[in-house]
């Protein structure tokens, strides 16, 4: 094609593709593969009102119910893990000891099997939970999600009137990688190392397509600078591999730090006629090779960490703790906050 024409067409069809996915409320997830064999993940929590986000350790040996009525699946975690929560009645996020991490996205065109109450159920607020307790990899997580242990069962968003529409993403200590989404009730899963990235609306298929497009152009050329989830797939996905593969893993940290912060949305936009972009509320970084958990508030001056090595996660002697954060995750905390962390009751997750 000649070159002339490609820039020009461009100005033409990324507004197009913008204006045909639906408005979703923006999240985004990028894995970084580095040099000696550093693996991070980052991710944006982008929602329109305060999401009540606080940090919690579990340890191994915690009995769990899938929340789904009679016939939950229960379970036993095999794996300690810190976690993030949304409105403390979810994981939204987290890193389990053996260095897997799972990330929940918003994804409208999400639909999940119908349940009727006769086999195993999994309250849609456990999913992320249920992948950290039970597997150490992304491969060992895909072969038994394949076989559909259960049933994803899905409710209201707390304070509203619609239903939680999520997908799941899954990445590890060796940089393997897995989408996980509900399209028209089948479970669809996309595994490998080269889906290093996820965001929203479209489903991951079209996002994939949509980016070809991009990739033709070339970063350095021109990238889609909206907030959409279209666009600001195009750029994490171009920026994640584009940032050099440093020696240095603080400066490492601080290039995927850079990546998850372009994509995400200024704090304060509302966008009246597209209600659901929504201003970035945290990010998190998981450095899984050396088991570091960052949390960056859009409200406080500090990026702090939980460093997994120093967690108890045994059985025996390893308790529930929580770290409040606050409304609108404003209290403020440095460096590794693993001393400020407090034992706690569980919380229990939304189910039927």
């Amino acid at each position: 094609m000649d070159r002339r024409f490609v820039v020009p067409l461009a100005f033409v069809l990324a507004p197009l593709s913008a204006f045909l996915a639906p408005p979703a409320d923006a999240c985004t997830r990028v894995v970084y593969l580095g040099a000696n064999d550093d693996v991070i993940t980052a991710r944006s929590m982008d929602w329109k009102n305060d999401v009540a986000t606080n940090l919690w350790i579990f340890p191994r040996g915690m009995a769990r119910s899938g929340q789904a009525g009679p016939n939950s699946v229960t379970w036993t975690s095999k794996y300690g893990s810190v976690i993030a929560t949304g409105y403390d009645i979810s994981t939204t996020d987290g890193m389990n000891e053996a260095g897997l991490m799972a990330n929940v996205l918003w994804l409208v065109e999400s639909e999940y099997p119908a349940y009727d109450g006769r086999g195993p159920g999994l309250s849609i607020a456990a999913w992320a939970q249920y992948a950290l307790d039970n597997y150490g990899s992304v491969k060992e997580a895909v072969d038994a999600l394949r076989k559909q242990p259960f049933t994803v069962v899905t409710d209201k968003v707390p304070g509203e009137d619609r239903l939680t529409t999520l997908h799941l993403s899954l990445s590890d200590a060796s940089g393997d990688s897995a989408i996980i989404e509900y399209i028209g009730g089948k479970q669809v899963i996309h595994h490998g190392r080269e889906f290093q990235v996820m965001t929203n609306s479209p489903v991951f298929d079209q996002q994939l397509a949509l980016n070809a497009y991009w990739k033709q152009i070339g970063g350095t050329v021109m990238l889609p600078g909206t907030n959409r989830a279209s666009d600001r797939f195009a750029r994490a996905s171009f920026y994640i591999n584009a940032i050099p593969k440093a020696e240095d893993p603080v400066k490492a940290l601080a290039s995927v730090f850079s990546v998850i912060r372009n994509a995400s949305v200024p704090f304060g936009i509302n966008t009246p006629e597209e209600p659901n972009i929504s201003s970035t509320r945290w990010r998190t970084v998981a450095d899984h090779k050396r088991k570091l958990y960052f949390f960056e508030s859009a409200l406080t001056p500090n990026t702090f960490w939980v460093d997994l090595k120093e967690v108890d996660f045994s059985r025996e002697t390893g308790k529930v703790m929580k770290l409040d954060l606050g409304a609108d995750q404003r209290n403020v905390f440095a460096g590794n906050a693993v001393k400020d962390f407090r034992p706690a009751p569980p919380f229990v997750f939304q189910g039927l």
